[in-house]
């Protein structure tokens, strides 16, 4: 198999198809890089070097015992950029907490070689209620899931993904194979990983790394997400850094790379394609003191309420 070492000597499944610009395509929790694939086959056969790679703990790649946190996150996405895209050039697409990588990459190691970004469904600014998040998600919604995934976690992840793919709200869902396919890359991933990841999306708070996204930035999410709900992530976000543009898809589930595949793609080859004229996507129009507003504004915890 295609294995990179990241710094503290963990291997890393890697996969890179077609040739062009780099797009490194980072997954969400609990899935691999495979979740990747209808949309790294259309960027590979549209002229660009789709890279894609299981996460420590999940997929292919080695289950260490620790390292489960942003800053190694990051530093791993680092030496795939290095190993893969050649370190210049490159976009980087996080979905879910994947979208965490980019924001830590971006911040952690300066940007190093990254030209556009895109944020699918993600995670970021910040997802945990606190008193200067009051309108996130409880801690004790992480805490049931845990003791589910704990108690019996092929029967949690069962009913997680009903939700994560909208069953039950949508009139056209995805296949009980999709289903299955999920649920396979779920149990692939060890326990451990599995919940420290868990916990690291939940708790890390993004906020501090917004300053770090001066690249051109598109934004999506799904507004029926009840994962990984709209208003204090993708919403929030899109307030907090000015000049990134926002597609909501209306009536969407998390899951949006497997129930809206061409639509995400088509997207997404618009956004790579364009040269900072598809949506306001100039920083320099955006003066720094107005994005400082909103970030002071974001971290003083002026979010929307949660839809669920």
């Amino acid at each position: 198999m295609p294995m990179i070492q990241t710094n503290d000597g963990t291997s890393l499944y890697v996969k890179s198809w077609g040739n062009g610009k780099p797009v490194v395509l980072i997954h969400g929790w609990p899935l691999s890089g495979d979740s990747w694939d209808p949309v790294s086959n259309v960027l590979a056969d549209n002229g660009y070097q789709a890279i894609a790679y299981d996460r420590r703990g999940f997929g292919r790649s080695d289950q260490p015992s620790e390292g489960y946190d942003y800053d190694t996150f990051a530093d791993d996405l680092a030496a795939v950029i290095d190993s893969q895209a050649g370190g210049q050039d490159v976009a980087l697409v996080g979905f879910s907490m994947g979208g965490g990588e980019v924001a830590r990459y971006l911040s952690r190691h300066q940007g190093k070689g990254v030209s556009k970004v895109a944020l699918i469904s993600s995670v970021v600014p910040y997802m945990l209620q606190t008193e200067d998040n009051p309108e996130g998600v409880p801690q004790t919604t992480f805490d049931q899931m845990t003791e589910g995934m704990k108690a019996d976690r092929a029967k949690f992840f069962r009913g997680f993904f009903k939700d994560f793919f909208g069953i039950g709200m949508m009139s056209h869902p995805v296949s009980d194979d999709m289903l299955d396919m999920a649920w396979m890359a779920a149990m692939q991933a060890g326990l451990r990983p599995t919940l420290a990841s868990a916990k690291a999306f939940a708790t890390t708070d993004f906020r501090p790394d917004l300053a770090s996204f001066t690249v051109p930035t598109l934004i999506i999410h799904g507004t029926a997400d009840v994962t990984v709900p709209i208003d204090p992530t993708g919403r929030a976000l899109a307030k907090a850094i000015p000049a990134a543009q926002l597609i909501e898809y209306d009536g969407e589930p998390h899951g949006i790379f497997a129930t809206q595949t061409e639509r995400l793609t088509n997207d997404l080859l618009s956004f790579l394609g364009g040269n900072g004229e598809h949506g306001a996507f100039n920083f320099d129009a955006a003066q720094a003191d107005d994005r400082q507003d909103v970030l002071d504004q974001v971290t003083a915890g002026s979010m929307s309420t949660i839809p669920v």
